[in-house]
């Protein structure tokens, strides 16, 4: 857990970046999730970049959707999607708008409101598992549709808030492919996560779902 981290929002000019740029520079950074019953703070341990246009495996490589619309900026906003028909997954808006972009968020550990993360994840064996992949991370904040498109770069009390935590060292910094990408996509090595941190989910290449006779 870090002592003293920076609670200073970040400006939206952090995220006006190349996705590449922001994603590794997200790690070690505080995510504050405001709800009614209490707040929980998350420090982010893994993430991945997604290249809208330039990249086969971003929700935006075919264009504007209604879905996917949030990722056309501005940046510093949450774009929040649905997965497999029960999970949600979070991300956050980079690089110029109009042009697509965004950072999944994959992993954190739990700095504040660890009883409240509990209660949302009761499979959970420990607490650093309350946020060990990108649904149960969503899970653990009480994150749902409800919040895409919100504003995550304002010093108003707001669902969602970046913080400017205390950054990584780049020499403990790794990366490589992301989970589950299927396709060309798969080459890309855009997942970056914080070297031997316990809450950093496995690697996981894409496996084929098989359709049921």
């Amino acid at each position: 857990m870090i002592a003293t981290p920076d609670r200073t929002p970040l400006p939206r000019e952090f995220f006006d970046r190349s996705v590449l740029d922001v994603a590794p520079d997200l790690l070690g950074r505080i995510l504050v999730r405001t709800t009614p019953d209490g707040p929980i703070a998350l420090r982010l341990t893994e993430v991945e970049a997604y290249d809208g246009e330039n990249d086969p495996g971003s929700h935006a490589y075919r264009g504007r959707t209604a879905r996917n619309d949030v990722m056309f900026g501005p940046p510093g906003h949450v774009y929040v999607y649905f997965t497999y028909g029960m999970w949600f997954c979070m991300n956050l808006v980079c690089g110029p708008e109009d042009k697509a972009s965004a950072v999944l968020l994959r992993a954190g550990e739990i700095i504040e409101g660890a009883e409240l993360a509990r209660t949302r994840r009761l499979s959970a064996r420990n607490d650093k598992e309350l946020a060990k992949g990108p649904a149960r991370l969503a899970t653990a904040l009480g994150v749902d549709r409800s919040l895409d498109g919100t504003d995550a770069c304002t010093t108003e009390d707001t669902p969602l808030r970046m913080l400017s935590g205390t950054p990584v060292a780049s020499d403990q910094v790794l990366n490589g492919p992301r989970t589950g990408v299927a396709g060309e996509g798969a080459v890309h090595p855009w997942r970056f996560w914080i070297a031997n941190d316990p809450t950093v989910s496995p690697y996981r290449a894409h496996v084929p779902r098989r359709r049921r006779s």
